[in-house]
């Protein structure tokens, strides 16, 4: 009895090493095209997070975000676009998602399936994001641009153009930050 409850004192959460801090990589979206998205496929790349919708006065940012992944791609850079209909301007069907974006802006970076991105039911990566970037998205087209060592989050609010002067200056710092370990 007396090893047992040693053995469950050593196996206490107050004992064991502190867990590190997580990362982007530790999370796991599901895939618009089915299947999973592990971000740690992404690690060592800064990334930029977006919440999408097809139906938003926002949308043409479609095109500025695949010039962005487009331009910055080799250095290690990738966009991320996660549909949510939290504001009532996504179809709900991941299908008709996948062909609005590449019949209208020819996307090429990784989509993410419908995704809850703000309030208690919001996915954890979103509930991340929101603690180390400053809040949750406010709107559609809400950027978190994370820097390579996966921890390091700064937020655009939706009417900062992707290609925006500010958020150019920041690709290029996150792109210059060292990866994660």
């Amino acid at each position: 009895m007396a090893e047992i409850a040693r053995r469950a004192l050593l196996a206490s959460p107050l004992l064991m090493a502190a867990s590190p801090m997580p990362t982007v990589f530790d999370f796991t979206l599901d895939a618009l095209e089915g299947g999973a998205l592990p971000l740690a496929a992404f690690r060592g790349r800064a990334l930029m997070v977006v919440n999408t919708a097809s139906f938003c006065g926002f949308t043409p940012q479609y095109a500025a975000l695949q010039r962005l992944h487009d331009r910055f791609e080799a250095r290690g850079f990738a966009v991320i676009g996660v549909p949510s209909n939290d504001f009532r301007q996504e179809s709900e069907d991941n299908a008709r998602i996948r062909q609005f974006c590449d019949t209208m802006y020819g996307i090429t970076f990784p989509m993410a399936a419908l995704t809850r991105v703000r309030g208690q039911g919001a996915h954890p990566l979103y509930a991340w994001l929101a603690r180390q970037g400053g809040g949750p998205p406010g709107w559609n087209f809400h950027k978190f641009l994370v820097a390579r060592d996966g921890r390091t989050v700064r937020s655009f609010p939706t009417a900062t153009a992707p290609e925006a002067p500010p958020v150019l200056l920041a690709i290029n710092a996150a792109l210059e930050a060292r990866p994660a370990a």
